[in-house]
């Protein structure tokens, strides 16, 4: 079978191609692949990607969707297949680049609806076996007449389950993303052996509120419609929910989560007899979203620092990652980590403004440090509400670090805690979308 291996993306920078993984290991079932079908405008970019489970047996579903008002027209029709399938018998993901299919109206929720219809009709799913996404510019009607003549071109002629079949198909979702991100790993429920395989893109355009920007990933594991919507909404949360970029939050945000149970064993569900398998996959999805999620991170535009912020001891894991999130989307505060400027005032500032009550942060107990990855002494900046002396050099020698860890004590004795990564804001950013469009 004939296979497109050319990664037709923005150059892969060393700082990129590193995260690009050199091989993989792949859930029993599924094909995928990607091609180029004619929308984008270098005439050779991948941009039509799909996926299809071929066990043999429906699979589950489940999905989180963006809560923004201008909800595009896939996440429309992909919410109403969801809502009527009930996650029962999803078997195929299509998914287009270079153009968002938002704000585009009755014409836009056609096309969503045939790009479905051609899917299941070539791959001989049952009715409303596929889900759709989108990614791209807004407000454009999709080149509609290419993207229906090329799923069947893709389906036939460029599905299949080796490495570079799914390099290819995280490929051919990417816009300014300027690496496929694609993770997968193995793990056991007791004496069965499981594997996971994901991929996703953003670069920009990142600040979540259900999921974020456009992802799936699949399992062989047998779970039910219900309990892997409880841990894809459980995951997510701890993940995708747990980033931004830019604090912008997109009108095509969709995650999905397939099992095909390919890889036996007994099917995990919601009864308490499955609890100890439930809570197993559960911790092993959250972990392997986390790190999908931060590849997006990684790949901010513009970034050149990738930041994760630790809040500890807040009342409530809602207080922890608010007051996360708030630090994380403050502009201030990226462009000082930018300028590898250790303004730790702004970090406060943020603590201080974060929409919480006003119990969860006292700043008399408050501790603020700088934690260097490589495992060096901690830089204390603020300890409980009184400030450090600074040593400026050396805060200056971990601000060098392309990784940053910032810890936030809240010292409220409520012992949660939440977790936030983030990046910061570069000349670039502002380039890379002053001419997005062109």
């Amino acid at each position: 079978m004939h296979r497109v291996t050319k990664l037709s993306i923005r150059l892969l920078s060393d700082k990129a191609s590193r995260f690009v993984p050199k091989d993989g290991v792949y859930p029993k079932g599924y094909i995928v692949g990607g091609i180029h079908c004619g929308i984008k405008k270098d005439g050779k970019s991948f941009d039509l990607a799909l996926l299809h489970n071929t066990f043999g047996k429906d699979a589950s579903a489940a999905a989180v969707f963006t809560t923004n008002k201008f909800k595009a027209a896939p996440v429309q029709v992909s919410q109403r297949i969801i809502k009527e399938t009930k996650g029962s018998g999803i078997n195929s993901i299509v998914v287009n680049s270079g153009n968002a299919n938002a704000v585009t109206g009755t014409q836009g929720i056609k096309d969503a609806n045939d790009m479905v219809i051609v899917t299941d009709s070539v791959l001989e799913n049952k009715t409303d076996s596929t889900l759709v996404m989108s990614t791209g510019v807004i407000g454009n009607n999709l080149p509609i007449d290419e993207i229906l003549s090329g799923i069947p071109k893709l389906a036939l002629n460029h599905l299949g389950s080796s490495h570079q079949d799914w390099i290819n198909c995280a490929t051919a979702i990417c816009t300014t993303d300027t690496f496929p991100k694609l993770v997968s790993k193995q793990f056991q429920i007791g004496d069965d052996t499981y594997t996971l395989a994901g991929l996703c893109k953003g670069a920009g355009m990142i600040c979540p509120n259900m999921a974020t920007l456009l992802g799936f990933f699949v399992t062989d594991a047998p779970v039910s419609p219900s309990a892997l919507e409880q841990i894809l909404k459980y995951s997510v949360d701890r993940s995708f929910n747990s980033i931004t970029v830019d604090g912008d939050m997109s009108t095509n945000d969709t995650i999905v989560a397939i099992a095909n149970g390919a890889a036996g064993g007994e099917e995990i569900d919601l009864n308490s007899s499955c609890a100890e398998r439930y809570g197993a996959l559960q911790h092993e999805i959250t972990a392997f979203a986390q790190q999908l999620a931060q590849l997006v991170v990684r790949d901010g535009e513009g970034a050149t620092k990738f930041i994760t912020l630790k809040v500890k001891d807040a009342l409530s894991y809602k207080d922890a990652k608010t007051i996360a999130s708030s630090v994380a989307n403050s502009a201030l505060f990226k462009t000082a980590m930018y300028g590898k400027d250790a303004n730790w005032g702004r970090i406060l500032c943020a603590i201080g403004y974060a929409d919480v009550e006003n119990e969860a942060v006292v700043p008399s107990k408050t501790s603020v440090k700088f934690v260097p990855v490589d495992g060096s002494e901690s830089l204390d900046l603020l300890i409980n509400g009184e400030p450090e002396k600074v040593d400026e050099d050396r805060a200056s020698e971990i601000l060098q670090d392309e990784d940053l860890v910032i810890e936030i004590d809240l010292g409220t004795g409520g012992g949660q805690s939440a977790d936030f990564w983030t990046c910061d804001f570069s000349h670039e950013y502002v380039t890379i979308n002053g001419d997005y469009r062109s």
